[in-house]
């Protein structure tokens, strides 16, 4: 790389570095367990905000995975989310006052986090409404993964998000408490995906799925994008750039192969389009907090006059991890 690049990017670093050691004052504990970490403990982090009916099969679905603890930030949420998240013995939980949308859409909150108590652990950041899929996570726990890792020195794990939805409207079954979202959303888009390089950081940049397909199908190059990077063995120097998008040290974003082979990757299933979709869709609209003036929610909103049906003649039903493997959306590459 340009050495003028390089030495911008570690400028760019330290001040995301900065920002995050700013924010840490918007910070207040609710619950700090996080005395109980141990050295190989897994750690998950979260931003949420009104997530209470999630946070039950959420967390289950994570503990059953083999994630150790969970430390968690709250953005003002009038749900019962922060005093569930109390009640956890192995969630730390605090709120956040400040703006989302101010605080790098909650990276800047859990950049400090992540440094304070995350350096020399795998890490693994993940929205409320994400599942991680890995090679052979039906029989094996997280920490194999995260063993093979290390073995291989491969210091982070790339995923694509894929987009789960149901057959039929958004919204005519109801989710309930502890319910797995996959019992309703159990349909996803197989194809209809592009792959840019990003030329400063490295990073595959890929778009598609049924929310460009439905709700960006006129400017598909505005539609959210789907790569990310939520499993890293963190160090107190890193910094995420762009949500878990792309990190700096620019190395990190290296998940992929160069030269034509593969490398191991994953999937988040992203469990958006449950019954509260329209009216998350609509609060968020109204908050203006997400990325690009909420541009997301501005698309959702010119489809939402009545409830969306997602599914098509070409969607294919979830089965597991394997299958997602043959139709090339992740790959278990050397990893046997």
């Amino acid at each position: 790389m340009n050495p003028v690049k390089a030495y911008q990017l570690r400028l760019r670093r330290k001040r995301f570095l900065l920002r995050a050691w700013r924010k840490r004052k918007q910070l207040l504990g609710l619950s700090d367990k996080t005395k109980s970490i141990a050295p190989d403990d897994i750690l998950l982090f979260s931003t949420v905000r009104n997530e209470r009916v999630r946070l039950p099969f959420f967390l289950k679905y994570y503990r059953d995975m083999g994630i150790n603890h969970f430390i968690i930030v709250d953005n003002e949420s009038d749900d019962g989310t922060p005093d569930f998240l109390a009640d956890q013995s192995d969630v730390s939980v605090w709120s956040a006052k400040g703006s989302y949308k101010r605080s790098r859409f909650g990276v800047d909150w859990l950049l400090w986090l992540q440094k304070k108590y995350a350096h020399g652990h795998w890490t693994l950041v993940v929205d409320a409404d994400e599942f991680l899929v890995y090679p052979f996570c039906d029989t094996r726990p997280i920490q194999a993964l995260t063993d093979w890792l290390d073995a291989s020195s491969i210091r982070s794990f790339g995923t694509l998000v894929l987009d789960m939805y149901p057959k039929g409207t958004v919204g005519q079954t109801a989710y309930q408490p502890d319910q797995s979202p996959f019992e309703i959303l159990q349909w996803f888009d197989t194809g209809n995906y592009t792959i840019s390089k990003n030329s400063l950081y490295g990073n595959l940049w890929i778009q598609g799925g049924p929310r460009a397909r439905v709700f960006f199908s006129d400017e598909p190059a505005l539609a959210p994008a789907l790569n990310k990077i939520p499993l890293v063995k963190w160090n107190r120097r890193y910094a995420y750039a762009s949500s878990t998008h792309m990190l700096l040290p620019r190395g990190l974003n290296l998940v992929y192969d160069q030269w034509g082979g593969e490398k191991t990757s994953g999937c988040l299933l992203h469990a958006k389009f449950l019954d509260d979709f329209i009216d998350k869709a609509a609060e968020e609209l109204e908050r203006k907090e997400h990325y690009a003036a909420s541009r997301e929610y501005q698309g959702y909103a010119e489809n939402l006059q009545k409830p969306p049906e997602i599914w098509c003649d070409q969607s294919e039903k979830y089965a597991n991890w394997r299958q997602l493997e043959v139709l090339g959306l992740m790959s278990k590459g050397n990893w046997a």
